[in-house]
C-alpha cells in the first residue's frame, strides 16, 4: 500500500469554529465532510503560543520548556529532531507549502547572514517547495503584480479594506483590494496544487500552511460580507474592561497599553475602543475567512479523488494556535484562556476506516502531531519527543494509560517591541512567563516572578470568568493544582540524552 500525508496548518483557528458553538454559524461544507471521514479530537491543545513557539512545539514534540524557542524570533536549537528530519529517516522529502515559522539556529553563521534578519525560516529537515511567509510574501506579491495589481511600497496596505463608498472611510468588513481568486490562501492552493499533480504516482509528505485566518481581519468579496454581524453569536464578554484590570494584573498590563495593531487595516491597537458593531464585524469577517479556507481545503480533497491518491492520503488537518476573538474583549492569542490554546485537530487515516465520524473526547496536545505522523509510517520518535501517538485512539483498543490534563506556557517578556508585563509584573524578562495546568475540573494559570495565580472552575465555569485563587474555600485546590504543575515539569523536563545510557554492550535506551 502505498503511503502519502497531507499535513494541514491552520495558523490562528480556534476549535469551537470547526467543532463547537460557533461552528453551527460558520459554513465549512468540505471541513465537515472531512470530519465525517475522520476522527475529530475534540480536547485537542496547543502546548504554547504565540506563533512561532507552537509551530516549534508541533514540530519538534516538544514542549516549549524544552526546545526554548519561546517568542516569535527565537531561535529553535538545531540539536532538536523535528517532523522534517525524522521524515527523511523514513525516505521522505518533507515538502513545505508555505511555513514553519523557525527561527534558525545561529551557530556557525556569519552575523551578516541575512537568515538571521529573519523569524520566519524553514524548520530543519523542511524542503520549502512554495514560499508564502506572512512577513515575506513575495512570491504572492509577484503573482499579484503579474495580474495586473498596483503594488504599494508597504505591502501592509493590501490588507486594508477597500471603502465601497469613495466619499467614506472604509467599513472594517469592506472587501480586500483583491479578488477572492487571487488571495494569499488560493495562490497557495494552485501552487501546491501545480506542484503536487506531477507526483501522484510517488509516496510523499507534504506541510500545506495557511496564513488566514490570522489578522489583519480582511477579507475578498464575497467572504467579506457572507456573514452578517448582527446574526452571529455576540462576544463573551461577562465583565467590562475596568473589571478585568481589577482582577488581576495580567489584565491590567493587557489592557494597559495599545496592542493588536494588526487586528484590522487602521487600528491603533486601542482595544476599549472597539464598538459592539466593531467586533462583530471583525468576527464576520473571521468567519468569511473560514469559509474561505473550507473552499481551498476542499480543492485538496477533489485532486486527492480526482488522481486516485484519496484511499492512500493520511489527512491532518490543524492550527498553531487560537484567537480569542473579542471574547472577554480580549484578541490575538497571548492570553490565558481556552480560546487562545483550543484548537481543531481531525485525523482521516485510510488505513483505519472503521472510525470515521467518531469524537474523542481525551485530552491531547499539540506535540502529539509528531509522533503520530511518525508512527504512521513506521518510523520510531526520537527518545527526547514529549508527545505520543494518536494511533491508538483510532483503533478499537483505546489507550488506557493515557494523560489527565493538558500543560501550556506561554513567554510575555517582548524584548521588540517593549514589555508591559515586565513593567506592571515588575519582574525580569526571564521571569515573565506563565505555565498552564487544564483537567477535567479545574484550571491552574501559575505566573513566574512571584505573580498571583488564576484558577477556573472547568465544570462549572467553563467561559473562565471567575478567578477563584484567593477563595479560602478553594486553598486546597491551589496547592494541589499547584503541585500538579511542578510534578509535570519534573516528569517531563528534556530527556533526549537523559534515557540513554553506554554500557559495555554499547547505547542503549532505558
Amino acid at each position: 500500500m502505498t503511503a502519502k500525508i497531507l499535513f494541514i496548518i491552520i495558523d490562528q483557528l480556534r476549535a469551537d469554529c470547526i467543532n463547537g458553538p460557533l461552528a453551527k454559524h460558520i459554513n465549512t461544507p468540505n471541513i465537515d465532510a472531512l470530519k465525517s471521514e475522520g476522527v475529530t479530537f475534540n480536547k485537542h491543545h496547543t502546548v504554547t503560543v504565540p506563533c512561532g513557539p507552537a509551530r516549534a512545539s508541533l514540530l519538534t514534540g516538544l514542549y516549549a520548556m524544552n526546545h526554548r524557542s519561546i517568542q516569535n524570533g527565537t531561535p529553535l536549537s538545531a540539536s532538536h529532531p523535528t517532523l522534517g528530519t525524522e521524515m527523511r529517516k523514513a525516505g521522505y522529502d518533507p515538502l513545505l507549502f508555505g511555513y514553519t515559522d523557525a527561527a534558525i539556529d545561529p551557530a556557525g553563521l556569519h552575523p551578516n547572514d541575512p537568515v538571521l534578519r529573519e523569524d520566519e525560516g524553514v524548520a530543519p529537515g523542511f524542503n520549502e517547495i512554495v514560499r508564502l511567509r506572512f512577513q515575506d510574501p513575495s512570491t504572492w506579491l509577484g503573482y499579484l503584480k503579474s495580474k495586473g495589481y498596483e503594488l504599494l511600497d508597504n505591502y501592509w496596505e493590501l490588507y486594508n479594506a477597500v471603502p465601497q463608498n469613495p466619499s467614506e472611510p472604509a467599513a472594517i468588513n469592506d472587501p480586500a483590494i483583491y479578488k477572492a481568486k487571487h488571495s494569499d490562501t488560493a495562490f497557495l492552493t494552485n501552487r501546491t496544487l501545480q506542484e503536487m499533480s506531477v507526483r501522484t504516482h510517488l509516496d510523499w509528505f507534504a506541510t500545506l500552511t495557511y496564513i488566514r485566518p490570522h489578522p489583519p481581519l480582511v477579507a475578498p468579496a464575497p467572504y467579506n460580507a457572507m456573514y452578517n454581524p448582527d446574526n452571529i453569536p455576540a462576544a463573551y464578554c461577562p465583565n467590562s474592561i475596568a473589571e478585568m484590570k481589577s482582577t488581576h494584573p495580567f489584565f491590567k498590563a493587557y489592557f494597559n497599553e495599545p496592542t493588536i495593531k494588526n487586528l484590522y487595516g487602521g487600528f491603533d491597537g486601542k482595544i476599549e475602543n472597539l464598538s459592539k458593531q466593531a467586533v462583530a464585524q471583525l468576527r464576520a469577517v473571521y468567519f468569511g475567512l473560514i469559509t474561505e479556507l473550507d473552499h481551498h481545503v476542499g480543492r485538496l480533497i477533489d485532486h486527492l479523488r480526482d488522481t486516485g491518491q484519496y484511499d492512500d492520503t493520511l489527512i491532518v488537518f490543524t492550527a498553531d494556535h487560537g484567537e480569542m476573538l473579542g471574547d472577554h474583549h480580549l484578541w490575538g492569542k497571548n492570553t490565558p484562556h481556552n480560546a487562545a490554546f483550543h484548537i481543531p485537530l481531525i485525523i482521516r487515516d485510510p488505513r483505519r476506516r472503521d472510525s470515521a465520524g467518531t469524537t474523542i473526547n481525551a485530552f491531547t496536545e499539540s506535540i502529539d502531531i509528531a509522533p503520530t505522523l511518525l508512527d504512521w509510517v513506521g518510523q520510531k520518535s526520537p527518545p527526547g519527543f514529549n508527545g505520543h501517538s494518536l494511533l491508538p485512539w483510532l483503533e478499537s483498543d483505546k489507550p488506557k494509560d493515557w494523560r489527565t490534563h493538558i500543560f501550556a506556557e506561554m513567554d510575555m517578556s517582548d524584548q521588540k517591541y517593549g514589555a508591559r508585563f515586565q513593567r506592571q509584573f515588575n519582574v525580569k524578562p526571564h521571569q515573565c512567563n506563565m505555565a498552564i495546568l487544564m483537567d477535567e475540573n479545574f484550571k491552574l494559570v501559575y505566573f513566574n516572578g512571584g505573580v498571583a495565580p488564576l484558577l477556573y472552575d472547568m465544570k462549572n465555569d467553563r467561559d473562565e470568568t471567575t478567578n477563584l485563587a484567593n477563595d479560602p474555600a478553594h486553598a486546597n485546590t491551589l496547592l494541589t493544582m499547584t503541585r500538579k504543575v511542578l510534578n509535570h515539569k519534573m516528569t517531563h523536563a528534556h530527556h533526549a540524552l537523559s534515557r540513554l545510557v553506554l554500557t559495555g554492550d554499547g547505547l542503549s535506551e532505558i
